[in-house]
Parts: C-alpha cells; structure tokens; sequence
C-alpha cells in the first residue's frame, strides 16, 4: 500500500499495459482517473477494477488535443481532491518499412506517443508546481534504446519520450516533480499480437510462432506480464524512488543491458 492515499491519472488505460498499471495502482491503495480515447471501454476497465466505482474515475481523452488534457487534470484532481502522479501509457504503433512509411503514420506516431506524452506532462506539471510537487512516469520503449526494423517511427517517438525524461526531469526537479520512464520489453497484449500478425505474411510464419518468440530471453522466452511493468511503475510513483531521477528503466527481463 505505499500509494496509500495518492491519487494517480494513467493515460491510455483501457486495455493492454495500461490496465494492468490500473490494476497494481489499486492494490498499492491509489485512487485513479483513467484516460483513453473511448470512454465506454475505460469505464468498462474501471468497472473490472473497482466495481464499488469509488476509487476511480473514467475520462474519455485525448492526449493529442492540449485542451482535452487540460481539461482531463481539471476534472481529476476535482473528482478527488488532490493529483499526485501521472502515468503517461497512451501509445500508438503502425508497423512499416522504413521504405515505404507514410508522413501521415510518422505524423500519428510523434503525435501520439512524444507530443501526447509532453501535454499531459506539462499539464500535470503545472498542478504539480502549484501543489508541492509530485511524480511522472513515463510509458517508453526498449524499442527507444535498441530499435527494430519495421519500427522506425515508433523507435524514433519512444527514443524522443527517453530523452524528453531526462530533459523534464532536470528542468523540474527544483519544484519536488519526479520525472521516470519505464522501457518494456516483450509485453503479453494485444498490441504485440498486433504485431506478430502484421509480420506473418511477410515472414511466412504462423503469428502464434512468432508471438511466442517474443518473450524475454532472461525469463526463459515467456513474455513479461503487464503487472509486472506496474509494480516498478508503482514503485517510482512512490517515496521509496526519490533519489531515482530522469532514468528510464529497461523492464524486458535482461534484453536490453543499458
């Protein structure tokens, strides 16, 4: 229960990694707002969670539009009283070759998963400096560290939400705001499913083959759960992570050595 009495917004929460934060969030004692474009799947995410729907709020938002999240950290830490962390999960991938990806699917990328993440980053920063102070967590990607073919856009956006980090984290820490990223491996949902059979065909192999090779190869070749990517997302919304700042933590069973 160390986030006993805080309360969290999560972006991006209506399936996937972000339910799983969600989840891990409640068990350590938060109380949540949960963002997503649909409103009618992040109050369905709620329901599975708190079905007594007094711990968590459903907000239908768009982290592209700077007036919807401004609107999203108003109507939270109105709901609750107090805002105290930000996970920024919202995330977007097209899988293409670099040869032939579009202006359009570069443009979606670096506006989903880079400016998304900044707007809601400085909307609840500005809480933050007006309250004391709080935590950020960033959602990256070991993709950001290490790259993959196909991925060129998403590699670019998840390496700009890495360096974006640090760069918040220094030009923040003055005023008590805590800034992190996690960089998740090889995540069980239905994004990586995604994935797998975008690269069937191309590959000629079975999307099942190749969505069970896409584990951790320190965990034995399984995938990583997304709870586990929330209990250290939980632990750096806490107190125990103060002296952990602008880091982005690889969270892919040992793939990425950095």
């Amino acid at each position: 229960m160390r986030l006993k009495d805080t309360v969290v917004a999560v972006t991006g929460a209506a399936g996937g990694i972000g339910e799983g934060i969600a989840r891990i969030l409640l068990a350590e004692g938060a109380r949540m707002a949960l963002w997503d474009l649909s409103a009618e799947a992040t109050a369905a995410v709620a329901a599975r969670i708190d079905p007594a729907g007094d711990r968590t709020l459903a907000l239908a938002v768009d982290v592209t539009d700077e007036s919807a999240v401004a609107r999203g950290i108003d109507s939270t830490a109105t709901h609750f009283g107090r805002l105290d962390g930000l996970v920024n999960n919202a995330g977007t991938i097209t899988m293409n070759a670099a040869w032939d990806a579009t202006a359009a699917e570069w443009q979606r990328h670096l506006a989903v998963n880079v400016t998304g993440t900044f707007l809601c980053a400085q909307a609840a920063g500005r809480y933050f400096k007006q309250h004391g102070g709080g935590r950020i967590v960033n959602v990256a990607s070991n993709a950001g560290k290490v790259g993959y073919q196909n991925m060129a856009a998403y590699n670019a956006s998840k390496a700009a939400v890495i360096s974006l980090t640090r760069s918040l984290a220094l030009e923040w820490s003055g005023e008590n705001i805590n800034v992190n990223a996690v960089c998740p491996g090889g995540v069980d949902t239905p994004m990586l499913a995604q994935v797998a059979e975008w690269l069937s065909p191309r590959l000629d192999v079975p999307a099942a083959e190749l969505l069970a090779g896409m584990g951790a190869s320190g965990l034995g070749g399984r995938r990583i759960q997304p709870d586990e990517v929330a209990r250290v997302i939980a632990f750096l919304l806490s107190d125990d992570a103060i002296i952990i700042r602008g880091q982005s933590i690889s969270v892919d069973g040992g793939d990425t050595p950095y």
